[in-house]
């Protein structure tokens, strides 16, 4: 039976990202994917800098820009007090090629990859492939598939799981999902109503006790693009309740101060759970974990498919020293060392102070935040030191110091 060098469980834009990164690098590769195509998914969609600056050398960043939306300013605000803070990444020009935030929808990420993927005769990508299990020797990894109700085995010296917070891989490698879920659930609305003349800039993070907001706006198919805000929302509405026009209408005139008469046009709406959960290993022997397969978190700050992407390139580039250099498999200790450390430091610990900063009920923890804000914005040094952790270059300097 042939021996695939690696098997990656996932064709999201994490799995064809580490496939696409080791083909280039000459690895043997096939991607499996339970779904007959690439998927609509439009949680994700905030590109940081050093995420740009990882997919430059792919071509992928040149391709993601003729289609995306530069978003050089951010703001910070409240729903009673209006703006807080507007935060200029241009201050960052010394630090990154690319300052400034970059806006794309998450499904068109993936054609681009897989297009880049399928020029290299190295790599497959199998589509209505389904994962079911998978067993380990010393040298092997046997992969269990599920294609037309027909189970098949194949053979691997290297299995990637990059299939999502609810990762099989994860599963059958026998790899715990430390932490919880949130007891609210997210909502996510687009609408083609545009925002941007009541002073709203294409990302905005609106705090408020009752119900925090986060905009952004999106390219779509071209301008004026649409206009994306995600919600917690409490247990006291099911999710038929959710997803009904009339709640999310009630939410924009509420946040927008307009009366109830005023409709604003809903392209799509979605409702899920959302987790703050780290695997406690991403590397089982010869199994490795990437993307939500290892970690989930809230999406406030957008580093949920950052961070994922920067785990997918962090591993392609360890694994392929080890299977085309013959370098040591400590390496790929060293991955689960950086991306998990950077994933608690980071990703966990500040997502989830961004969420607790949005829904503070307290008026003095409330003002003093606003005032911390303010300070922080009106110097340059505290200002860039504000944005490099925001936008991830920290995270990324972190990782790197790690040996």
């Amino acid at each position: 039976m042939n021996i695939h060098q690696v098997i990656v469980v996932g064709a999201g834009p994490v799995g064809l990202l580490c496939a696409l990164d080791l083909a280039r690098q000459g690895v043997q590769v096939c991607v499996l994917e339970l779904e007959p195509s690439t998927t609509l998914d439009l949680r994700a969609g905030t590109f940081h800098p050093p995420t740009l600056e990882m997919l430059a050398p792919l071509g992928v960043t040149d391709a993601m820009m003729a289609i995306g939306m530069k978003v050089p300013v951010w703001q910070s605000r409240d729903l009673q007090e209006g703006l807080i803070a507007e935060w200029d990444m241009s201050i960052l020009r010394d630090d990154t090629p690319f300052p400034f935030r970059l806006h794309l929808e998450q499904h068109r990420l993936t054609p681009i990859l897989l297009e880049k993927l399928s020029a290299y005769p190295n790599a497959q990508v199998l589509f209505s492939h389904e994962f079911v299990s998978l067993t380990q020797t010393p040298d092997r990894v046997s992969v269990r598939v599920m294609h037309k109700d027909q189970e098949m085995d194949l053979l691997a010296h290297w299995v990637v799981g990059a299939d999502g917070g609810k990762s099989a891989v994860r599963k059958s490698a026998g790899i715990d999902f430390d932490g919880y879920t949130w007891p609210e659930r997210y909502s996510v609305v687009s609408t083609t109503h545009d925002f941007s003349h009541l002073g709203y800039a294409d990302n905005a993070y609106v705090s408020d006790p009752e119900q925090w907001v986060a905009f952004f706006r999106m390219p779509d198919k071209g301008p004026p693009g649409l206009w994306r805000m995600t919600i917690p929302v409490g247990q006291a509405y099911t999710d038929e309740e959710i997803l009904d026009p009339k709640y999310a209408n009630s939410v924009f005139q509420r946040v927008l101060g307009t009366s109830s008469d005023v409709f604003y046009p809903i392209v799509h709406q979605s409702v899920y759970r959302v987790h703050q959960r780290v695997a406690n290993q991403f590397r089982r022997e010869r199994v490795l974990l990437a993307g939500d397969s290892a970690h989930v978190n809230n999406p406030l700050g957008g580093f949920g498919l950052n961070s994922g992407i920067h785990d997918a390139m962090n591993l392609s580039d360890k694994l392929a020293r080890v299977i085309v250099k013959g370098e040591s498999l400590d390496l790929l200790n060293l991955y689960e060392r950086q991306r998990k450390t950077v994933n608690m430091e980071y990703v966990q610990e500040i997502s989830i102070k961004n969420k607790h900063h949005l829904e503070e009920a307290d008026p003095k923890i409330r003002q003093e935040r606003f005032a911390q804000l303010r300070k922080i914005n009106a110097n340059d040094s505290s200002r860039r030191e504000y944005l490099m952790v925001s936008s991830m270059i920290n995270s990324i300097k972190k990782a790197n110091s790690i040996s």
